[in-house]
């Protein structure tokens, strides 16, 4: 009796099947010393099987390829999977099931084309061959394969949930590394580029991490829906050991201030060297890290910031903002003691494609994930997926959140007044139905700026339709009717008689250590004379709308006379307002105005961010691939006071691994330069992101794009 095949050698073709699969830019593919096979489900690959001793017969000997996924591997949850290589199969069954067939047979050598099911899970399997003979009474033979086999989704097959039929954005939302996120007050935003370095060799095992630290079912781990709601809730801290820590006070001791990271690779290999949660993260933060996580999954994924973002928190599809009968603005909810609504500058969220076959037809496509924590979904700070067109419609009976997210892009801005007359206890004075979601930006394909915004792409109108247009009012009203707390408030309206007209003036462009006026303008339509209240404040505030400092206040009383108008002027010099500025120097202005002849009461508040200097970061048009390059990164200190505690945190995938440079104090006015040497390794366009903390000013940032030429050229 004939023993086992016996197998000598197996091999996957790690670089070779890399590029059909689009994994070649993975550095576990590029690895010289140890190549670890990146595929897509539902596409071919090859490998090969090198038997020793004796050939192959094609009647008595069976060979089978065994792939098992997670813990506790089991054929009836598609975690296991046997294939039997058949000499007669030839090709593909059927893109649900695996395949194996033959390529090529000479002598002892295997050549075999393998493709896994466009459903299986996806993440490390590993793959075992089993030789045995027909009616032999051995004990089957087994070879195992070295190294782990990392199967992805595949967004270019149209069988697959995340399949995007519009193949070219795939280079954008799958393949792009680095990118942009729009942060800042609407008016004054900015885009801050990111490094997502999804190819990076320590992303893919950072991400096994997470999912393995999460409750999410093996199994489950092939369903983009269940996945990426697992990535929402695994990239915050609150629930579990996962990626990062929010903090949003300014104080980032023991850890890394948010505005310093240049990207996501220098948080995942944190995580994964450390096996617990990373200091610090804030929502561009958290949506920068999902995204890189969802484009080495393979599920086209784009960063979403929604200037002036609505936080529901008791789902009345308003932010209620109250005050006393001073017109102070009351810092509770007196009608929510568990929470408290508000509006944040900006917030910053994933969108996510795929099919949604748990949906009726039509709500597939982009899908909303948002890892910050807000809001406990189903037992957990999670959000997500919830479909655009969902949003868009109303539609708050479907999964994932979607009644939040509709707030979060266009609640109504409700203010009320104490009233001891009314049975609530408080008169709705002023409702604002266009602040909320003024404007919803994400990078546009194909296009990056180093120097600019004109990689900016609106898509507001994807989010809801055009305010103040029948249709946004009829979806949003479709909306409060599914919610009994949401009809309660929607339904009280103001009725005092408004006959004199107020208009905050926007501010421009504000630089750091420049003076500022609040400017309101009054109109009196009136034929009577009017007396006027005014209250004006200008602020410091954190960019979620948590006041910091009142930096300055003025009140008053006049009259007006009838058909008129009045200029009222606040003006704020740099000294009064530098020593109160906190992270992101955003300021609020903020203007309340009472009639006292007929009860008017009418307020108004604007949000915009004191502009800093960003990094020039100077180097050549061109360079050589492999050959050392300088570059300077500079800019001068605006303020009046010593820099302390500085550092630069460099990135660039290909140009040179993240790195951090300390740096002297800066004295004010004084020029901030340094210098480091780049070796580009890949030719081609390449950039690099730049950021600058100290212990007195954070947030300076700055990019550079720069051609890569071959050795050829």
């Amino acid at each position: 009796m004939k023993h086992n095949l016996k197998v000598d050698l197996v091999c996957l073709f790690p670089k070779e099947n890399s590029t059909s699969h689009k994994t070649d830019k993975f550095d576990l593919v590029r690895d010289e010393e140890n190549p670890i096979a990146v595929l897509r489900r539902g596409l071919k690959f090859t490998i090969a099987i090198r038997f020793s001793e004796r050939n192959y017969e094609d009647e008595r000997d069976i060979v089978k390829l065994i792939f098992s996924f997670g813990p506790n591997p089991n054929a009836i949850k598609g975690t296991k999977v046997t294939i039997r290589l058949d000499p007669k199969s030839t090709d593909f069954e059927h893109h649900n099931n695996w395949y194996a067939g033959f390529l090529e047979r000479s002598g002892d050598l295997f050549t075999l084309e393998v493709s896994a099911s466009v459903h299986c899970p996806v993440g490390n399997w590993f793959l075992q061959v089993e030789t045995s003979r027909v009616y032999s009474t051995l004990p089957p033979s087994t070879f195992d394969y070295e190294s782990e086999i990392y199967i992805l989704f595949n967004p270019w097959n149209q069988h697959d949930l995340v399949y995007m039929p519009q193949g070219e954005l795939l280079d954008e939302y799958v393949l792009s590394d680095v990118g942009k996120i729009w942060i800042g007050p609407w008016g004054s935003c900015r885009g801050r580029e990111w490094v997502f370095g999804q190819f990076y060799g320590c992303v893919l095992p950072a991400i096994m991490l997470m999912f393995n630290s999460s409750e999410l079912p093996t199994a489950s781990r092939g369903d983009p829906i269940k996945v990426t709601r697992c990535i929402s809730k695994m990239v915050n801290s609150n629930d579990d050991n996962g990626i990062l820590v929010g903090r949003w006070d300014g104080d980032y001791d023991g850890g890394t201030a948010p505005s310093s990271w240049t990207g996501s690779v220098e948080i995942l290999q944190k995580y994964l060297d450390k096996h617990r949660s990373v200091n610090y993260g804030q929502c561009w933060v958290f949506s920068g890290v999902v995204t890189t996580i969802c484009r080495a999954l393979g599920i086209p994924s784009r960063v979403i910031s929604n200037l002036v973002s609505a936080h529901d928190a008791n789902a009345t599809l308003s932010v209620d903002k109250y005050y006393d009968l001073s017109n102070e603005e009351l810092n509770f909810d007196p009608l929510n003691p568990t929470g408290e609504d508000s509006v944040w500058n900006y917030h910053v969220w994933s969108d996510v494609w795929m099919a949604r076959p748990d949906l009726p037809i039509g709500y597939g496509g982009w899908q909303a994930i948002d890892a910050t924590p807000q809001e406990i979904s189903s037992g957990f700070y999670q959000c997500g997926p919830a479909s655009l067109e969902a949003i868009k419609k109303g539609q708050v009976g479907f999964n994932y959140d979607i009644g939040f997210m509709i707030a979060s892009v266009n609640a109504d801005l409700m203010r009320w007044k104490i009233d001891p007359m009314s049975d609530l206890g408080f008169t709705q004075i002023h409702c604002n139905k266009y602040h909320i979601g003024r404007m919803i930006l994400t990078k546009q394909p194909h296009i990056f700026d180093a120097n600019g915004d004109k990689d900016r792409q609106e898509i507001t109108n994807q989010y809801k339709a055009k305010e103040g247009t029948p249709a946004e009012r009829y979806f949003l009203n479709k909306a409060v009717r599914c919610s009994r707390f949401a009809n309660n408030v929607h339904s009280l309206s103001h009725s005092n008689s408004e006959d004199v007209e107020f208009e905050l003036q926007e501010l421009e462009k504000i630089n750091i250590g420049e003076s500022f006026a609040l400017i309101l303008n009054i109109k009196n339509v009136s034929d009577q004379v009017r007396t006027v209240k005014t209250l004006m404040s200008a602020g410091s505030i954190f960019y979620t709308g948590v006041r910091a400092h009142v930096i300055k206040k003025s009140e008053g009383e006049f009259r007006i006379k009838p058909k008129s108008t009045e200029v009222l002027r606040m003006v704020v010099t740099s000294e009064e307002y530098l020593d109160k500025l906190v992270e992101y120097c955003i300021l609020k202005l903020y203007a309340v105005a009472t009639i006292v002849e007929t009860g008017q009461v009418w307020a108004d508040e604007d949000d915009f961010q004191v502009q800093k200097p960003k990094i020039n970061i100077n180097l050549p048009d061109g360079v050589q691939i492999n050959a050392a390059t300088k570059i300077t990164m500079s800019f001068r200190n605006p303020l009046q006071q010593v820099l302390t505690k500085c550092k630069f945190n460099l990135s660039g995938p290909t140009l040179l691994r993240n790195q951090i440079l300390h740096y002297r104090n800066v004295k004010p006015g004084v020029m901030v330069k340094i210098a480091i040497n780049i070796i580009p390794l890949v030719p081609g366009e390449q950039k690099i992101v730049a950021t600058f903390s100290s212990k007195e000013l954070l947030d300076i940032t700055g990019s550079a794009k720069v051609k890569v030429f071959d050795e050829n050229y």
